[in-house]
Parts: C-alpha cells; sequence; structure tokens
C-alpha cells in the first residue's frame, strides 16, 4: 500500500503550530524565530516531508529550475559551462534542468517547449548549428521568463548574451601563426550563419589583410558540424594541393587534433612545415603530441554569468525588455603545434 505524503497541514497539527507558520519556517522566512524555524524543519525531516515544488509552480507560473538547452552534453567546453551554472544556481536554491539539441533545430524546438512546459524560472541557450529561427524562444518571454544565450547567440533578440569576442580571438589565432613565419594560412569555418564561426572568420581574414597577405579563398574550408572526421577530410584536401598551407586555424581544437594526426600521418613535420592553432582549449589540446597551440575559452565562468543574469532578473523581477550584452575576453595559448620562433 502506498503511503501517504506527509503535507504541511500535518506537521502543523504534529507540533501545533499554524501552517501558516510551518510554510514560512520551511521558507526560512525571517519572521519565524530560529528555534522554531529549527524545530519545524527536524520534524519535516523525521516524518519525511516533501516539498511540492510542482504546487508552488503552478501557484507562481514559474520555479526555482533553470532550464540549460544546448547543442551537445559531451562537448568540453559545454559540460564546463554547465558545471559553472549549475554550482551557482545551487548556491541560490535553484535546480536545473539540461536538455541537448544534437544540433537540430527540431529538436531545440522540442526541447524548449518541454522546458517551458515544465515551468521554468529561467532558460539559459546555446543555439544548435542549424539554428536560424528562434522564434520558439519568444513563448519565454511572453511569460517574463529570462532568456540569456551564450556562445552561439542570434543576431537579433531582445535578452541577455553571455559571449566572447570571437573576431578579436580569430584575428589573434591568425596574427600569432603570421608570427611564426606562416604566409598561407588554411582556415576551418563553421557554418556562417553561426555568430561565432562567422566572426572568426572575419578575425582571420583581416589579419591576413592587415599584414600584407593575399587571402585564398581555396584555403578557407567549410565544416558543417566542426567534427574531427571533417578535420580529417579537410586536412587531406589541403595538403593534396600542389601549393598546401603552412599553417591553419581550426574554429574548435576537434577538428585542429585531427589536423595534426592527419599531417603527421602524411609525414609532414608540425610545427617547422605545418603550424596549427584550435579554439576552446579543450583538455584534449595539451594531450595531443605535439601539443596543440589554441584559444582559451572561459566557458565556468560564462556559465556562471549566464546563472546570475536568471537569478538577477528574477529577484529584481525585471521586464522582458532587458537586453544585455556580456563580452570576456580570450587569450592565445602557445603550445608545441606552432611554436616556431622562442
Amino acid at each position: 500500500m502506498k503511503k501517504k505524503e506527509v503535507t504541511i497541514y500535518d506537521l502543523a497539527k504534529e507540533l501545533n503550530f499554524s501552517p501558516s507558520t510551518v510554510s514560512r519556517a520551511l521558507n526560512n522566512h525571517k519572521s519565524i524565530g530560529k528555534k522554531t524555524t529549527k524545530e519545524i524543519h527536524k520534524a519535516a525531516q523525521r516524518l519525511g516531508y516533501r516539498p511540492n515544488s510542482i504546487a508552488a509552480s503552478l501557484r507562481s507560473n514559474k520555479s526555482k529550475t533553470i532550464g540549460i538547452l544546448i547543442a551537445r552534453i559531451n562537448s568540453p567546453f559545454m559540460s564546463t559551462l554547465i558545471s559553472g551554472i549549475e554550482d551557482t544556481a545551487r548556491k541560490a536554491n535553484y535546480n536545473v534542468l539540461i536538455s541537448q539539441s544534437n544540433e537540430s533545430y527540431e529538436n531545440e524546438v522540442n526541447n524548449a517547449k518541454a522546458l517551458y512546459d515544465s515551468r521554468v524560472g529561467g532558460v539559459i541557450v546555446s543555439l544548435a548549428m542549424e539554428t536560424v529561427d528562434t522564434s520558439h524562444f519568444k513563448q519565454f518571454l511572453d511569460k517574463n521568463i529570462p532568456v540569456v544565450f551564450v556562445d552561439r547567440v542570434p543576431k537579433e533578440f531582445n535578452s541577455y548574451r553571455v559571449v566572447i569576442d570571437n573576431y578579436a580571438a580569430g584575428y589573434r589565432a591568425t596574427k600569432h601563426l603570421i608570427d611564426q613565419g606562416c604566409t598561407r594560412i588554411a582556415h576551418f569555418a563553421g557554418s556562417q550563419h553561426v555568430n561565432v564561426y562567422n566572426m572568426r572568420k572575419k578575425g582571420y581574414i583581416d589579419a591576413l589583410t592587415e599584414n600584407g597577405i593575399e587571402l585564398d579563398e581555396k584555403l578557407i574550408i567549410s565544416l558543417k558540424t566542426m567534427s574531427s572526421t571533417e578535420g580529417w577530410e579537410a586536412t587531406e584536401k589541403l595538403l593534396g594541393m600542389s601549393n598546401p598551407p603552412d599553417g591553419i586555424f581550426s574554429s574548435n581544437d576537434s577538428a585542429a587534433v585531427s589536423a595534426i594526426r592527419c599531417a603527421k600521418e602524411r609525414g609532414v613535420k608540425i610545427p617547422e612545415e605545418l603550424a596549427i592553432i584550435g579554439f576552446n582549449d579543450d583538455p584534449v589540446a595539451s594531450i595531443v603530441e605535439p601539443s596543440l597551440s589554441t584559444i582559451s575559452h572561459p566557458a565556468r565562468r560564462m556559465g556562471e554569468i549566464s546563472a546570475l543574469r536568471i537569478l538577477e532578473h528574477s529577484k529584481e523581477n525585471l521586464g522582458t525588455s532587458v537586453s544585455e550584452i556580456t563580452m570576456l575576453d580570450t587569450k592565445v595559448v602557445v603550445r608545441n603545434s606552432s611554436k616556431r620562433n622562442p
């Protein structure tokens, strides 16, 4: 036989307090004395009372839960981002719900609806590679539920954004290869409707132009998902040219690591004949041989700030017209895959 759930009214009867006193004590309201609060919490634990967060969310139309909607959980960048969100949320007694789109627009739309139906108090989103239309997030704003876009963000959407300066990072990565003596620098570019890849490519092009290197469009290889397989195939294509590149700037580390492995298999010396730099500073960057130069990406800090935006919005009861961009800086992490000069 299923055991009956203990309610606030059961606690009130057991302790001879009013239900309202019990409720306030369980929520640590300062109008209730410390001794009474401690007594009620102790009794709640002894009797097996569980707060009904669903009922609370139905009353307020939102819960103390932050929804996270990202492309892939198994990405080192994303897992570190989630860690920053979760730690910040936990300190404020918020929970998190995590869903992944696997780079699919359709999955993203369905996951957004599921989070909305769960009455989350806010949602943090990094867009799928396929996503162009972001109208499925309007349902949150219509209910004054804050939306924070992080890393991959839409061009036009009235909300919070937490990003890095991808243009400056792309410029620095390319300039680093130029400083090492590279004159034919290839670029692994992601989907150009995605802000991060578009701005990294612009930084790459401007670094070449401003340093007197003519742009060769054949050296720009577009990758759909920036996977390791695509990185290998792109490297094979580049090394098969009659005039191959002497440098590669990859928009992520996965493709860059494949470039190192492919080049080594073909007997190309790294960095003497081919200098390579990636992006994100994933753990694999320091493990691969030679170690991969890359661009640092403050994933954890981006997660912390994203969660804080949700918490601040809810605490101050701000309106839906809030639009704020937080931009964090990056730096070049120089390792053996590109280091020609001391």
